[in-house]
Parts: structure tokens; C-alpha cells; sequence
């Protein structure tokens, strides 16, 4: 027996009406805990690089140990880490832009 067919019937003949919707980016809102553990993220690393560098000069003979790898894994060769600074300026930036 041949397949059977779905037929949709219009309700009282009539087209539904299509309503367009604005499609737009969700806007990202920062809570005030978010801005907080990011900004203690940053303050402690920023405390951590200044350390670093202290023990580089030889300020310091006790500071952080930065880690190397002995057998760097050659999938990560061409890694290159962003830069959280210049990537909060572009967000700062956009933000102000959409705004006006």
C-alpha cells in the first residue's frame, strides 16, 4: 500500500500570520560579583608578576616559581595566549559604541 500523506488543513482557510522578530545579539550584563572576582583575579595576578619580576632582578630570593615544561607538547607550538588586557578594552569599547 502506498505511503500515506500528511495534509495540514488552514484554520477557517486562512494563512497564520507570521510575525518577524527582531533578531539581536543578547546584551552581556556583568553582575556585581562577577566584576568583583575579576577584579581580585587581576590584582592577584598582577601581585604574582610583580613578584616575578622582583625575583628575575634579584630583588627577592624567595618569589614564585614559574613553571616550564621539560617536554613541550608540539600540538601547543603555535599557541599564542590572549591578551585579557586588550581584550577588555574591545568589550569597554563595544559596549560604549552600542550604547550611543
Amino acid at each position: 500500500s502506498p505511503a500515506q500523506k500528511l495534509i495540514f488543513n488552514r484554520v477557517n482557510g486562512k494563512r497564520p500570520q507570521v510575525l518577524l522578530q527582531q533578531v539581536s545579539a543578547p546584551e552581556e550584563c556583568y553582575t556585581l560579583a562577577h566584576e568583583e572576582n575579576v577584579r581580585f583575579v587581576y590584582e592577584a595576578w598582577q601581585q604574582v608578576e610583580q613578584q616575578l619580576d622582583g625575583s628575575r632582578s634579584g630583588d627577592s630570593a624567595r618569589g614564585p616559581v614559574q613553571y616550564v615544561e621539560k617536554t613541550p607538547n608540539p600540538g601547543l607550538k603555535n599557541f599564542v595566549p590572549i591578551d585579557l588586557e586588550e581584550w577588555w578594552a574591545q568589550q569597554f569599547l563595544a559596549k560604549i559604541e552600542s550604547c550611543s
